[in-house]
């Protein structure tokens, strides 16, 4: 049985997350409500929301985890030879929290493999749009000739990124806004990007699964760290690129 929480409750702990042998590994409790204070704590304790319109909010917190080492990100030949270009080209711009609503709405109605609808809905919107407005809740986006083309959202705690969504209207529109991010967060110590659950997609660039133990512990640590700024733009891109050819 997963808990129902009531407006004050707090999340049991994540170890009474249903398992593997379950219909739904990883879910943990259920609520009515999606409250900006709620998703915070939930994001503290390595829980994060999943459901479908007109379904209660449903709380996750899946055992293993899917991260991403920005250390560990994956550059084809190809994204390398695209992002050099994004990098110069004034036609190319990465804007940060231009239009953070702009961008959800972009996520949810981008297709998935797999999936009908979208779980990020108009609640869903509304609640990440308030942790915008105080601060914990980003957008990187990538805009070509004055036009937004892809992006992504999440939330920043600390020295930790939860990644939510990604979004391309071009190709490589999303790994350029990923690619930018990783930069930024390299710069900043930042060393693990939440992914949630595993995806072919995931994967190819370089994500990872760790045990939900191994999540925890390092969540609980990092965003108790003090917060990174918030403001760059394709020139990180470069930064990004030297570091990497000083790697290889």
């Amino acid at each position: 049985m997963i808990t129902w929480l009531r407006p004050n409750d707090p999340f049991p702990p994540v170890k009474r997350a249903l398992g593997a042998s379950s219909g739904a590994p990883g879910l943990l409790a259920a609520s009515t409500e999606l409250l900006p204070a709620r998703l915070l704590d939930a994001y503290r304790h390595g829980i994060f929301p999943w459901y479908s319109d007109g379904q209660p909010v449903l709380w996750w917190s899946p055992d293993p985890r899917m991260i991403l080492r920005p250390s560990a990100f994956k550059v084809s030949p190809s994204l390398r030879k695209t992002l050099r270009r994004v990098a110069r080209d004034p036609a190319w711009e990465i804007r940060v929290d231009h239009d953070f609503a702009a961008v959800m709405r972009a996520c949810a109605q981008a297709p998935r493999q797999g999936q009908d609808g979208t779980w990020i809905t108009t609640a869903v919107i509304d609640a990440y749009s308030a942790l915008h407005r105080a601060g914990y809740a980003h957008s990187v986006e990538t805009w070509y000739n004055g036009v937004p083309v892809g992006g992504l959202y999440g939330v920043s705690l600390g020295r930790m990124f939860f990644g939510e969504s990604m979004f391309a209207a071009m190709t490589d529109a999303s790994k350029i806004a990923l690619a930018a991010l990783v930069g930024h967060l390299r710069q900043h110590k930042v060393e693990v990007i939440d992914c949630q659950q595993n995806t072919a997609h995931l994967a190819s660039l370089g994500a990872h699964e760790i045990t939900r133990t191994t999540f925890i512990e390092h969540v609980q640590a990092s965003v108790e760290a003090e917060p990174i700024p918030w403001r760059f733009d394709q020139t990180i891109l470069l930064d990004f690129l030297a570091s990497q050819a000083s790697q290889s």
